[in-house]
C-alpha cells in the first residue's frame, strides 16, 4: 500500500500556492487492516479511515465508494468490456470510448 500512496501526484485543488503532495484521508476496506498500515499512513500525514476486522462493518464506508463501484458497473452493461476479446488495445479502446459515451449521453437526457 505505501508505494501506491507514494505514487499518488500533487493535488490541486485550485487555491494558490503550492499544491499538497497527499490527501488528507485515506478510505480502506478490510483488507487493509494492519497496525503497520495504519502507522505509515499517520506517518505520511494521512488519516486513515480503514475498516476494522470484526468490529466495524465495511458498508459505511461503501458512502464514499459507491461511486467508482457504480462506474465500474456502467461499463460492465457492455458485454464486451468486462471479457475482453479483442487482441488489438486500439479496438478495446474504442469500444471503451463508445461506452463512456453512451454512458454521458444517458447522464445528459437524464438532468436535462
Amino acid at each position: 500500500m505505501a508505494p501506491t500512496v507514494d505514487a499518488i501526484p500533487p493535488l490541486r485543488n485550485g487555491r494558490r500556492g503550492r499544491p499538497r503532495q497527499r490527501p488528507d484521508k485515506l478510505h480502506a476496506d478490510k483488507a487493509y487492516d494492519a497496525r503497520a498500515r495504519r502507522r505509515k499512513c499517520r506517518a505520511r500525514g494521512i488519516r486513515p479511515r480503514i475498516a476494522r476486522r470484526g468490529i466495524e462493518r465495511s458498508d459505511r464506508l461503501g458512502r464514499h465508494r459507491w461511486v467508482v463501484e457504480r462506474s465500474h458497473a456502467w461499463f460492465n452493461r457492455a458485454r464486451r468490456l468486462p471479457v475482453r476479446y479483442e487482441r488489438r488495445a486500439d479496438i478495446y479502446e474504442a469500444f471503451t470510448l463508445l461506452q463512456a459515451s453512451l454512458i454521458t449521453l444517458r447522464q445528459i437526457r437524464r438532468f436535462c
